[in-house]
Parts: C-alpha cells; sequence; structure tokens
C-alpha cells in the first residue's frame, strides 16, 4: 500500500481486485483511515476493484499545515484517480468523505458513475473553528470521548471495532484533522447538488447526532432522482456499526447500474 503524487500532496491508498472490474473509490470519515472501509472492502472485492485512501493530513498520508477547502479535497481525488489511470468509478464518501463525494460529482459528471453519500451533510458550518483550535492546542485526546458518543450508539461503542476505531483516531495529526475542520467550516454544497447527475444513494444514521436524517433529506431534496433510506440503531459511522445492512444497500445499488 504505498504513497502517490496527487494534486500536490501524497496520498497513501489501497488498491485491490480483480483488474479490469468497475472501481469503486472510498472516501473516509474526518479522523479515520482507510481501515474504517474494511467490511466494505471484503464484501465487494470479488467483483469490483476497491480504491481506499487516507485524506490528506490522515494517517499514513502526509501533513500539509496550510488552509483547504472543499475543492481541495475533490482535485485530491481526481489526482488520485489520474495518477492510476482510472477515468470513472463509483464514488462512495462518509461524512467529510461525503461532502467530497458531492463536490467531485458536482463538478466531474463524467467521473462519476454512482454515488454513494453516507451520513453527511451539504452545510454545517457551526464549531469547527473551536474544534480545531481545541486539537492543536490540547491534541486528539481532547476531543475523542465526545466524537466516540457521537459516532456510535451506546450499544456499540465499547465493542472491539469501536475501540480500534478510537485508538486510529488518537493517533491521528492534530494538524491534518485541524485543516480538515477548516474545510467543513467554509463549505456550502447546496447551491452545486443540483449540478450532480449520477445515480445517487444516500444512507442515513436513525441516530446519528452528528449529521441526523434531515440532513441527508435536505441533500436528497436537491439531487435528482436521489435514493435516501434512514438505518435503524445506527449512529454517524454506521458502515461499522451496521456494516451488514450498509453492504446489502451498496451491493444492491452497485450491481443494478
Amino acid at each position: 500500500m504505498p504513497l502517490i503524487a496527487a494534486n500536490g500532496t501524497q496520498l497513501f491508498y489501497d488498491l485491490a481486485g480483480p483488474e479490469g472490474a468497475p472501481v469503486v473509490a472510498f472516501i473516509n470519515s474526518l479522523g479515520t483511515t482507510i481501515e474504517m472501509w474494511d467490511a466494505q472492502a471484503q464484501a465487494l472485492a470479488g467483483r469490483y476493484r476497491v480504491l481506499r485512501y487516507d485524506a490528506r493530513g490522515h494517517a499514513r498520508s502526509p501533513v500539509m499545515d496550510a488552509p483547504a477547502t472543499i475543492e481541495t479535497l475533490a482535485d485530491d481525488l481526481a489526482g488520485l484517480l489520474d495518477a492510476l489511470g482510472i477515468a470513472r468509478a463509483h464514488v462512495i464518501g462518509l461524512s467529510i468523505g461525503g461532502m467530497t463525494a458531492q463536490a467531485f460529482a458536482a463538478t466531474r459528471p463524467d467521473r462519476v458513475h454512482g454515488l454513494v453519500l453516507m451520513a453527511t451533510s451539504a452545510y454545517v458550518p457551526q464549531g469547527w473553528a473551536e474544534r480545531a483550535a481545541l486539537v492543536r492546542d490540547k491534541g486528539m485526546g481532547a476531543i475523542v470521548d465526545a466524537v466516540m458518543a457521537r459516532w456510535f450508539t451506546p450499544a456499540f461503542e465499547h465493542t472491539p471495532l469501536a475501540m480500534a476505531l478510537r485508538e486510529r483516531f488518537l493517533q491521528i495529526d492534530p494538524r491534518g484533522y485541524a485543516v480538515c475542520c477548516g474545510v467543513i467550516s467554509a463549505m456550502d454544497l447546496r447551491p452545486s447538488n443540483a449540478e450532480i447527475r449520477a445515480p445517487t444513494l444516500i444512507i442515513a444514521g436513525a441516530d446519528d447526532p452528528s449529521t441526523p436524517p434531515a440532513m441527508s433529506e435536505d441533500i436528497r431534496s436537491r439531487i435528482p432522482d436521489a435514493e435516501l433510506v434512514v438505518l435503524p440503531r445506527a449512529a454517524h459511522i454506521l458502515a461499522i456499526e451496521r456494516a451488514d445492512r450498509v453492504n446489502q444497500h451498496l451491493a444492491g445499488f452497485l450491481d443494478a447500474l
């Protein structure tokens, strides 16, 4: 799993699955690594070519402590696909990954075969500057308990899968995390969502306090013919907490395209 040059930075990526199969590109949530998609990669890799990568400044992708925008992150994905010789892909993102996917699909419609947006929003400006300042000053441990309580329902928060994600969160460089907080703070994708033309599936968690279902409904109302599914007993990182249901919906959506 090497580093590759993309959009003026270096991205750590993993590409697995049959040569020549349709590509599915996964984009992570804020504060996570490619391992958050393990269950989806395992479920799809037999018939799709699965691409995962650590976002700029996260985990094994080097930190660039400079302001970025959601367009920067969409350009990162475009640069990664270019570097790998991939013209078109299904694009799947969760949280800031879903925000990146929205920006990418709106500006590069010819490169998106199918679009899946999970636990995300088009606009969430409040509180991000304060969070960025806190992690820069105090480190990731200052917010980990609050973040985990929003990522998972109480019944799931202390399972081995959730605790493994907690440990990876604590290892994220606060500077890279803070840069991405700034991305979310400045972002407003509501006007451009009307430009998305790819078949779109939106998956929300019924118990998600970070991006509640109303935010997904707002996205659905702006993207032509988008479909919305709300999963019960699921908080923010539903690709892990409800991997079985997520994988069922993913497979049904992708296989029909």
